[in-house]
Order: structure tokens, then C-alpha cells, then sequence
């Protein structure tokens, strides 16, 4: 019962910031949710939850994940207290609502919003009631782009989670916005809806060679959210991963039943993580899942050009 009330309360955490009201930005409450992560480069949240990114240049502003219509909003009016310049790019990272939403307020700013072909295809299928199509698609697995000097380059990696999955590296500024796959100091939501481990470890790999230091993660439960991270968090999610991974194939080799390993496994040295005992035998069953009935979700990813 205790998860399952857990449960709800996060869907319900969920609904309430897709339905934040709109006259949250315009109070003082949006200034300290910015935070100055580096020269020109902001962090932003309403409540620490969703976190989003914007980097001023001389010719405008950059946006980095959109998430919903109250957020948008909020943003855009932080945005406006720290530049006059115009926002022009808003970059989405993946197809999933909770953070392809509020791209109608970013238009209405003057921004171009810009995801990966394989996020629109899909956003056009499943229309949330908060989403509208991006105006620009890329394909590929890799895009740069610049905007008043500052190089943006946008890596798709291929399946891991959601469709689409942006990975975005400011190289000039060392500077990473990594959505969803990383989530410092936290434990896999719940049973990793949407993720392809086997594909999210070999993603994850595949980031630690990209050129970057700090990196903003759309979700962090570290004690200062806004403030980031670095590539040591990457290496840790990835850790987590394979020491579930092994864990659970010690207790199979030990000859535990296998529907018994969710409820028996523990792993303290993540219990101080947040969702340790909500969501660990959860992960556990995932784990179980994916090495029995073989790994979900899955396709054949198409030959990856660059832009």
C-alpha cells in the first residue's frame, strides 16, 4: 500500500505541473528559481522537479527543454529579468509529454522549437492536450548548430529511453543538458518506464567520451538541484545499472527463486538514494523481466547520418 500511495502521489506530482496556473511567473517566486550555473548559462525550475536550461549569447537566448505551459511561462518571464535579448531556440529533448510540453508559450516568445524527427513522429501519433509539433526536425545522430558564437551540439545515441533522445554539449563552456537518463542521487523510477537498460548502459558509456565537464540533468536530487553536475554523476548512474544487473544474477547463481530476488535484494550502498524503498524492488523486477522475456522496448534503429 505504501508504494502504491507513493505511486499516486508522483502521478499526481506529475498532473499538477502539467496544469501549473500561469500566474506563477509573474510573481518574485521566479527569481530564485534561476540560478547563474556559469557564465551566461541559467538553470531554471519552478520547484526543483523539472529543470530546465537557458544560455544567453549576443544574439539571443537558448532554451533547453520546454516541459509544460506553466513552467514555459515562468521561464520565459525569468528569462526577460536577466536579458532583453530574444529567445530563438528551444531545444526538446525527447517525445514523453512531461517534457515536450508549454512549446506553444516558446513560440509565442519568438522561438524556434527543435526536436529529433523520431520525438515528432511520435508526438504527432500521441498528441498530448499541452504539446504542439516542433517547428524544426532534425535526423541523424548528431546536429550542431550556434547561435551568437556558442556552439550547441545535439547527439542522438539511439534507443535508451523515449524516442528521440537528445543528449545536448555546449563544448565552448564544457556545459551538458542531459534530460531523464541521468538523475543523480535518485533510483530508477519505478519499474524504468520506456527504458531499454541493456541500450541505456551502452548510451551512458557513450556520454562519458563527450567533451564536457558540469552538465544540468532535468531531474537531480542532489541538495542543490540547480546547481547540476559533472561526469561523475553519469558514471554512477551507469554503475547503479550494472550493480543491479549483478546483484540480481548473484542471487540467481545462489539458487533464489527468481520471483523472490525483488523482495530479498538490497544494495546499501544506494540506500541513502532517494526511492530506495519505494522503487529498488521494483527496479529488481525490471531487471528480472528484461533478462527473462528479453529486453523492452525495442526496434531496428535506422542508419544514423550526421546533420
Amino acid at each position: 500500500m505504501r508504494n502504491q500511495n507513493f505511486i499516486v502521489s508522483i502521478l499526481l506530482s506529475m498532473c499538477l505541473l502539467l496544469t501549473t496556473p500561469l500566474t506563477y511567473a509573474d510573481s518574485d517566486e521566479a527569481d530564485k528559481s534561476v540560478l547563474e550555473i556559469a557564465a551566461n548559462v541559467y538553470s531554471f525550475s519552478l520547484d526543483g522537479g523539472y529543470i530546465s536550461m537557458f544560455v544567453v549569447t549576443d544574439e539571443g537566448v537558448m532554451v533547453f527543454e520546454t516541459m509544460n505551459s506553466g513552467h514555459a511561462k515562468a521561464m520565459v518571464a525569468a528569462i526577460k529579468k536577466v536579458t532583453d535579448k530574444p529567445i530563438k531556440y528551444a531545444f526538446q529533448s525527447h517525445n514523453h509529454w512531461d517534457h515536450a510540453s508549454g512549446g506553444q508559450v516558446l513560440l509565442d516568445a519568438g522561438a524556434d522549437t527543435i526536436a529529433h524527427a523520431e520525438a515528432i513522429a511520435w508526438m504527432e501519433a500521441n498528441p498530448g492536450r499541452d504539446t504542439v509539433l516542433p517547428q524544426t526536425s532534425w535526423e541523424g545522430n548528431r546536429k550542431d548548430m550556434e547561435l551568437g558564437g556558442v556552439k550547441v551540439e545535439l547527439h542522438y545515441l539511439g534507443m535508451n529511453h523515449g524516442l528521440g533522445m537528445t543528449v545536448f554539449i555546449l563544448p565552448q563552456l564544457n556545459i551538458a543538458y542531459i534530460a531523464d537518463i541521468v538523475t543523480p542521487n535518485r533510483i530508477i523510477f519505478s519499474v524504468a518506464p520506456d527504458f531499454n537498460l541493456r541500450e541505456w548502459e551502452r548510451s551512458l558509456g557513450e556520454i562519458l567520451a563527450l567533451d564536457f565537464e558540469k552538465a544540468v540533468f532535468s531531474h537531480n536530487e542532489l541538495p542543490n538541484p540547480l546547481a547540476g553536475g559533472n561526469k561523475e554523476h553519469v558514471a554512477l548512474q551507469l554503475k547503479y545499472i550494472k550493480d543491479l544487473r549483478a546483484a540480481f544474477f548473484a542471487e540467481l547463481q545462489q539458487g533464489t527463486n527468481p520471483m523472490l530476488i525483488p523482495k530479498q535484494l538490497k544494495l546499501p550502498e544506494y540506500e541513502n538514494w532517494v526511492g530506495y524503498s519505494d522503487w529498488l524492488e521494483m527496479n529488481v523486477w525490471r531487471i528480472l523481466a528484461d533478462e527473462f522475456m528479453g529486453p523492452f522496448p525495442w526496434r531496428p534503429e535506422p542508419q544514423q547520418t550526421n546533420q
